[in-house]
């Protein structure tokens, strides 16, 4: 497989990268850039609609963005000549907003289950709290909400890679640490499983496992019906040309 950089791929890498760079650099001056561009919860005074999108060009860490731009820069090529460049960001862009959809729908149902009151502000007032595993007294709902915070092109590169499954899925690669190639097909398999375990296993590991599942749905979704308006054109096409 050709590997050399695609228009859409490399102007992604390059706002990735110069975001990670500006979020260090402001970081060292006190501004959190994740704080104000990052997914916050719906319901959090923090959360803002455009954060669906600017969420996905944000890491939380070196090693985080290494191996999302690697990935983008291994499948995402491939994937962009497939599609074309146009049609390839807008699976990016789906995939990565329909991950973020996933994690507030996540999200809104651990919202519910949660242990809330109303206590004294001091003031003659009351505030909303949660009691939370770990902390003697109440937790200000407000609070807590705003640390439910999302980065990250996860969800956009499962999308590509469940993208790679789906048009190639007899490509066999080497992963590690296995000794023996693997069909695209079951490599994509194993990593959705691995995110099914972790949503149950792993849930307080800091991870979006489900945004990462979601970026795959939303992109299986995507090719489906692209599939069939592309046949369903073919189709007509044919009929047109015997019918003359």
């Amino acid at each position: 497989m050709r590997n050399t950089l695609t228009p859409a791929v490399k102007n992604l890498l390059i706002i990735n990268v110069l975001v990670f760079a500006a979020s260090f650099v402001l970081g060292q001056r006190g501004f959190d850039l994740e704080a104000n561009l990052g997914l916050h919860f719906i319901l959090s005074d923090e959360f803002q609609p455009w954060q669906f999108v600017t969420y996905m060009f944000l890491h939380g860490s070196l090693e985080h963005i290494f191996f999302n731009m690697f990935a983008l820069w291994m499948f995402g090529c491939l994937i962009e000549r497939t599609q074309g460049t146009k049609r390839f960001l807008i699976y990016y862009f789906v995939c990565g907003i329909g991950a973020g959809i996933c994690q507030e729908i996540a999200q809104t149902i651990h919202y519910t289950m949660l242990n809330t009151m109303s206590v004294p502000d001091g003031m003659g007032g009351m505030v909303d709290c949660v009691m939370l595993d770990g902390f003697p007294q109440p937790v200000l709902l407000s609070s807590y909400l705003a640390t439910w915070n999302c980065v990250g092109a996860s969800g956009a590169i499962y999308g590509i890679l469940l993208a790679f499954a789906m048009y190639y899925p007899n490509e066999r690669m080497f992963i590690i640490p296995f000794p023996f190639p693997i069909k695209a097909k079951y490599m994509v398999l194993g990593y959705t499983v691995i995110e099914l375990m972790s949503v149950v296993t792993r849930a307080n590991d800091g991870v979006a496992h489900i945004a990462h599942l979601g970026g795959m749905i939303f992109g299986a979704l995507l090719i489906i019906y692209w599939r069939r308006g592309d046949n369903r054109r073919r189709g007509d096409a044919v009929y047109v040309t015997f019918t003359r």
